[in-house]
């Protein structure tokens, strides 16, 4: 129902710049855990702010037949906007964004309580909730994902069964191995970059914690001044775009590819693999039944690596809806996103994992889920977030991963110990900058 972050998770990528608004504070009352900001029955008119244009007329209004009957005193009304992040930024220098709406992701964590409503304590919602985390602060929590997004790889199952390929890669040698078979004994693509649309080539910095199951991957990463040295699991991560695009094992000219048209490709059996996440799944499928194809071709498999005999999956919550804190119909806000979480089943309409702990996994993860992997909720890290702004490299961004894809395939005169000195240069700089 809210934008979702296609390739990049917000704790991952964790490079947006700062909003410069001017914050609209107000008094009110914090809406409660239970929906209400007293004993009254949620009511009064809301609007949910959404960039879902292509589900407003549609799936939307399922939702707002049910909710309604369940609330009969609350009205809701849906706002969708094509520039979310832009409008809704500009939006908020005033008071009028909405009741309820997904926090933008250049929303600084210390400005949270400035704009958005409490919606209570870390310890109590992650009870109940996951990502509680990632739109909190000092303790309190200010966003309730739509749902939550694992990272691995989409693949079409057909390709790997032409070229061979009979088990999931356990290991980076295996995986760059079975792209080679795809190349040698298939007509596909073996990875697909989407170099030309850039953000679905930010994968590496999403995939920290995958290969060491670290849950706290990001918060290390601040903490080094050099996480492109060797052995360092950003070096590592980084490395395997280089070494896949040094074997020629993506396009062929990657300042071609075109996102929208690489789903038909996969879907088709014209493409190996994308590094994507979980949310990508129902599109992918989706463009299979669309070609006349089967969505059972499409797969979804872990980062090839495991620890201690086990798959990792880091993964992160989508994005957060947050009440506006200059709402006058608070009660009917919080009514509405714990619904909405708990009960209108968008996250299976998504592919994702749903926010509610207790509640299964959708259908497309069933066979990810199967390969044992285990998932690993990242823990969030503000001070990567300063200090990649601070250095000016964009981890979250697809400007250096395309300059490791030019050096791997001899398009530049930089080799890639020379891009990630200076990374190293840039990043300690920072560090000490930011103290």
């Amino acid at each position: 129902m809210f934008p979702v972050r296609r390739g990049r998770l917000a704790v991952a990528t964790a490079a947006a710049a700062l909003l410069a608004l001017t914050a609209c504070s107000s008094s009110g009352t914090t809406a409660s855990p239970s929906g209400g900001e007293s004993a009254a029955a949620p009511s009064g008119p809301i609007t949910v702010l959404t960039n879902r244009t292509d589900l407003v007329d549609s799936t939307f209004k399922d939702y707002k037949k049910t909710f309604e009957a369940k609330y009969p005193g609350v009205t809701v009304t849906f706002e969708a906007i094509t520039d979310y992040e832009g409008e809704v930024k500009t939006r908020m220098n005033t008071k009028d964004y909405g009741d309820v709406l997904g926090i933008p992701s250049s929303v600084a964590a210390a400005d949270l309580k400035d704009f958005f409503e409490p919606l209570g304590k870390v310890d109590e919602l992650s009870k109940k909730y996951r990502f509680v985390n990632e739109q909190a602060v000092d303790g309190t929590s200010y966003g309730l994902a739509t749902f939550g997004n694992a990272n691995g790889m989409v693949y079409n199952k057909k390709v790997f069964a032409a070229a061979g390929i009979t088990a999931l890669p356990k290991s980076t040698d295996e995986f760059i191995t079975d792209l080679q078979a795809i190349k040698t004994k298939t007509s596909a693509v073996p990875l697909y970059s989407n170099y030309k649309d850039g953000w679905p080539l930010t994968w590496p910095q999403n995939l920290l914690g995958a290969f060491t199951g670290d849950k706290d991957a990001f918060v290390k990463m601040s903490k080094t001044d050099a996480p492109w040295a060797a052995g360092q699991e950003k070096y590592i991560s980084d490395s395997l775009l280089y070494d896949v695009a040094a074997k020629g094992l993506i396009e062929a000219d990657p300042t071609t590819t075109n996102w929208e048209n690489s789903k038909n490709l996969i879907a088709t059996g014209k493409i190996g693999v994308m590094v994507l996440g979980s949310w990508a799944v129902p599109q992918m499928q989706d463009a299979a039944k669309k070609a006349g194809g089967d969505p059972a071709d499409i797969g979804f498999m872990p980062v090839p690596v495991q620890v201690d005999g086990a798959f990792q999956s880091p993964i992160a919550g989508d994005f957060k809806l947050g009440i506006n804190i200059n709402s006058t119909h608070k009660a009917a806000a919080r009514a509405w996103i714990d619904w909405f979480i708990a009960d209108s089943g968008f996250s299976n309409f998504s592919g994702g994992l749903p926010t509610v702990k207790d509640q299964p996994a959708p259908a497309n993860l069933k066979d990810f889920a199967a390969t044992g992997v285990k998932y690993i909720e990242m823990t969030p890290s503000a001070k990567l977030s300063d200090i990649d702004k601070a250095a000016e490299i964009g981890l979250g961004q697809p400007d250096y991963y395309r300059q490791l894809i030019d050096s791997a395939r001899g398009a530049s005169g930089q080799t890639k110990q020379q891009i990630f000195d200076g990374l190293n240069s840039k990043w300690a700089a920072a560090r000490a900058k930011i103290g």
